[in-house]
């Protein structure tokens, strides 16, 4: 049945511009409305309107980018009927609005960073990131967030170093009680005669219960995104390979980790071009 929800979600990047119905897209997958709804979420995580949703925010930031489209121009053309509907689901998932996101985009990639401040009674997550076969040293921007796709700003998060080949270390610190999504955006070099082609990967570790003054292990293995796979949303820092020391263990890598924090101007990541 995974080729029936990828037909629909093909159908969804087609026809993300139309007012569609859940009917609609059932039936681009040959299925029942109320069976598809069920299948749908049961594979990608999300309902297909989330889906949908995703889809659009992800072209806006797309249009917003490459042309020169006014605002209101770009949220018709991503199936917007109204102005301040567009620019809220924007900016929430973003984490800048479409003018701010556009403005920024010249100057490069800074961070968004995690909510979260030292909050009393709050919890941790910790655990390794490891990369898929094939791939060299990696970029790795991981956070908490309360949804299965990456919108909205993460509750606390960090850029890792992790060598190709072996796993790193993390520690997400100040994560409130909860329940969270890890999730992980990476840039990869590639290996041998690839060496210099950099692939963008995901990963993710899905409810991670977090409680007051404990730590929650979450282990994270990188990959390549799948058709089934919501586009990356949140503007995210420029994520560049660099070597890691040759030291072995998570004591090597933790030292590279960077919490991330609040810069005055955030800035576009590069990649919005490379990851849907």
């Amino acid at each position: 049945m995974d080729s029936a929800v990828e037909r629909a979600i093909e159908y969804l990047w087609e026809r993300y511009d139309r007012p569609l119905t859940l009917a609609e897209i059932a039936e681009s997958a040959g299925l029942s409305r109320f069976y598809f709804a069920r299948l749908f979420r049961n594979i990608t995580g999300v309902t297909p309107g989330r889906f949908l949703a995703a889809i659009r925010i992800h072209q806006a930031k797309r249009l917003l980018l490459d042309t020169p489209l006014r605002i209101t121009d770009v949220s018709v053309l991503v199936g917007y009927s109204s102005l301040g509907s567009f620019s809220n689901c924007f900016t929430s998932s973003v984490g800048v609005s479409p003018g701010r996101f556009r403005r920024l985009s010249p100057i490069g990639a800074t961070e968004l960073s995690g909510r979260s401040a030292t909050l009393l009674g709050a919890g941790a997550i910790a655990g390794t990131i490891s990369l898929p076969e094939g791939h060299g040293n990696a970029q790795v921007y991981l956070g908490a967030f309360s949804t299965r796709i990456v919108q909205h700003r993460a509750v606390s998060a960090m850029v890792v170093d992790v060598p190709g080949g072996r796993p790193s270390c993390y520690h997400l610190p100040h994560v409130p009680n909860g329940t969270w999504f890890v999730h992980a955006v990476a840039v990869a070099d590639g290996v041998g005669p690839e060496a210099r082609r950099s692939t963008a990967l995901i990963g993710m570790h899905p409810l991670v219960t977090v409680v007051a003054d404990g730590v929650t292990s979450a282990a994270v293995r990188l990959r390549r995104r799948r058709v089934i796979d919501p586009p990356v949303l949140l503007a995210l820092p420029e994520l560049t390979p660099r070597s890691v020391p040759a030291a072995g263990g998570c004591p090597a890598t933790t030292a590279r980790q960077a919490p991330l924090a609040r810069s005055a101007e955030p800035r576009r990541s590069a990649l919005a071009r490379t990851l849907p």
